[in-house]
């Protein structure tokens, strides 16, 4: 249901509460747009604030977790011949540990983020399709906690975060460990999928009006570049773990080379994925990094439009990387040489993103408040992950460093550097808008130093390790390898890393109970998040807003002008619907609200896929449940008003 909006052109303030209309009219779009509150009630959420924040929460628990069984591998290793854990168990953990680190964090995480501030920053009421932004998440929810399960239950998987075929077939892997991974890794995808779907769709059509595509915020354009990528990614992945999954259970032979399967197959399809997945958490974490370089210099970025370029470079060019991943595994001499050139240029658009940031930061004064610091940490772990990047870009090296804790050292310095940096410089920026509350400022900055100092304590010897010869995924060594010191160091930088990140949670708990109260826009920030309360309200804008420029809020401030859109009901959820490229005002969209059918259809889609294990007939008779659950979820709602009301009487037909 649609109708066209009245003239954007209107001047007024964003939310003049002094005004007894305005408060009237915000009192009723805050009950329209409200959530059922009780526990019942908490199942049927869709603002995507409230599903956004889960996604958060929920990923940061798994970081946890997953941080948790890092630390009992370091243990392991910490010594030659340490028994803390047997060979069996030590596989377990480090294969929960990548996978929940890989497909239950990072991914998650920076959808999460993405989730709860895109909406905002286009200046829309919410996200395309709630109840599909719903339904992701209870089946992220779901497939997680199941997966995490398996480790105390004996159900784990134990192949490792990739499962390469042959040691994950049925022929060397008896039992239910990789079938838990096959099943829930290709449940989890279909999370990530929606959300992909649902942010597209929400960037491309839902925008206010007068942000052009060149007008958007540099994150909304790395979010943008991240769902497309993982929608042209994440079905490799499903492939591959699907075909794994009847070679176990339906007798097929994908993988298995005496019946014309080809092991080789699982890896060109899981690194077609497993490649660009890393630029799929990296994108979004540069799109955090330029917002903060901007706020905190209280500059327009220099070169909008080559940091736009760069990071759609970075996303077509990611998905020409993945046999670099296989050099070792026999391939042609010039294919691999086609890969090798791939996998150096990638540094040139992530180089370009770098100068452009150094370029605003010049001659500028930045505040050097906590988000800042994540940054400037940032700057210096992601530059040198890249630089190792380059270096097993390269065949002859790559040839001799392939498989041992050199790659590890690398992997480690690109994502953690390249995504959880990141991440805690936005959880600290964002905070205030979140909570409502200021982050406490030195302890941020000291868990910043601590987190750095025992971050390179743990993985820069690794470099080292690597070049001596030590293989990843050893549960344990001999002592005349001359391994213990440099492992000893690296398990002493763990724990203090995890002091670090202990830090960061007593500072969120401490914050919360007793930070300074938030305004609106504490950091002076140019972005559309920043023009309504903190934490947002429950239609996030009382009166959508038409932009003019890249950085809206600081043009209003010099002008004292804010253009609004009128006309928007108070007793629908309603929504401005713009043009693809330069968002002119084209309709309105009533928007479902909350029910708790995506709940109910994420449970029984979970029975459909964990039957899976033991049967396939489960998947059969789980798809119509499914089914039946989407035709409920569908119902229409019944409209208080007429939706048909206020529209002339040509646009009725």
């Amino acid at each position: 249901m649609s109708r066209v909006p009245e003239n954007p052109e209107a001047t007024t303030s964003i939310r003049d509460e002094s005004d007894p209309q305005m408060r009237a009219r915000l009192a009723e779009l805050e009950k329209t747009w409200q959530s059922p509150r009780g526990f019942i009630g908490w199942f049927t959420h869709v603002n995507h604030t409230s599903i956004g924040k889960r996604f958060l929460i929920t990923a940061m628990v798994f970081f946890l977790l997953s941080g948790l069984l890092a630390l009992a591998m370091r243990l392991q290793l910490l010594s030659p011949l340490n028994d803390v854990l047997d060979a069996q168990t030590y596989n377990q953990v480090m294969t929960v540990h990548g996978t929940a680190m890989m497909f239950l964090f990072a991914i998650p995480a920076m959808e999460g983020i993405a989730i709860y501030l895109a909406p905002l920053m286009v200046g829309a009421r919410d996200m395309a399709f709630p109840r599909l932004n719903a339904f992701g998440y209870y089946v992220y929810l779901i497939g997680g906690t199941v997966f995490f399960l398996s480790l105390p239950f004996g159900l784990a998987p134990d192949a490792g975060w990739f499962n390469y075929v042959p040691l994950s077939g049925p022929e060397h892997s008896a039992g239910y460990g990789i079938d838990v991974w096959t099943t829930m890794i290709t449940f989890i995808e279909v999370s990530a999928l929606t959300a992909a779907v649902e942010l597209i769709v929400t960037i491309l059509k839902l925008r206010v009006p007068g942000m052009s595509l060149n007008r958007m915020p540099i994150f909304v354009w790395a979010v943008l570049v991240m769902s497309f990528m993982i929608l042209f990614a994440m079905p490799s992945v499903i492939v591959a773990s699907s075909f794994l999954m009847m070679d176990r259970l339906v007798d097929t032979a994908f993988f298995d080379v005496t019946l014309g399967g080809s092991p080789l197959l699982w890896q060109h399809l899981f690194w077609f994925f497993g490649h660009p997945e890393v630029y799929i958490i990296l994108v979004p974490a540069l799109g955090i990094v330029t917002s903060i370089v901007i706020t905190f210099t209280q500059r327009p970025l220099f070169g909008y439009t080559a940091v736009v370029l760069a990071l759609v470079g970075v996303g077509m060019i990611s998905f020409g990387l993945w046999v670099h991943h296989m050099y070792t595994t026999g391939l042609p001499l010039m294919g691999r040489s086609f890969f090798m050139a791939a996998s150096t240029m990638i540094a040139i658009p992530s180089g370009v993103q770098i100068y452009c940031w150094i370029a605003t930061i010049w001659g500028s004064r930045p505040r050097y408040a906590s988000p800042m610091i994540w940054v400037l940490g940032f700057f210096a772990i992601f530059i040198a992950g890249g630089l190792t990047g380059v270096m097993v870009a390269s065949v002859p090296f790559d040839r001799q460093v392939h498989d041992t804790y050199f790659v590890v050292a690398h992997f480690h310095y690109v994502l953690i550097g390249g995504a959880v940096f990141p991440l805690m410089a936005g959880l600290h920026y964002w905070f205030p808008k979140i909570t409502g509350r200021m982050i406490g400022e030195q302890l941020g900055k000291w868990s910043c130093a601590v987190t750095f100092v025992g971050f390179n304590l743990t993985f820069f010897p690794m470099h080292q390790l690597g070049l001596e010869g030590m293989p990843r995924r050893v549960y344990t060594y001999l002592p005349d390898l001359g391994w213990g010191d440099l492992n000893l160091l690296a398990t002493g930088g763990s724990f203090v890393m995890a002091a670090g990140f202990g830090m960061i949670l007593v500072n969120i708990i401490v914050s919360l109970r007793s930070g300074e109260v938030a305004g609106d826009n504490p950091w002076n920030a140019s972005t559309l998040e920043w023009a309504t309360a903190s934490p947002p309200l429950n239609c996030n804008f009382a009166e959508q807003v038409s932009v003019k420029t890249a950085n809206p809020l600081w043009d209003w401030h010099e002008q004292n002008q804010r253009a609004m859109v009128s006309g928007l009901s108070t007793t629908q959820r309603e929504t401005i619907v713009t043009t693809l490229l330069d968002a002119l005002p084209q309709s309105v969209m009533i928007l479902p609200g909350p029910t708790i059918w995506p709940f109910v259809s994420a449970v029984v889609a979970s029975i459909c896929f964990l039957g899976l294990i033991f049967s396939p007939w489960f998947f059969v008779v789980g798809v119509f449940g499914t089914f039946a659950t989407f035709v409920m979820w569908f119902i229409p709602p019944r409209y208080t008003t007429d939706p048909n009301a206020d529209l002339p009487e040509e646009a009725k037909s």
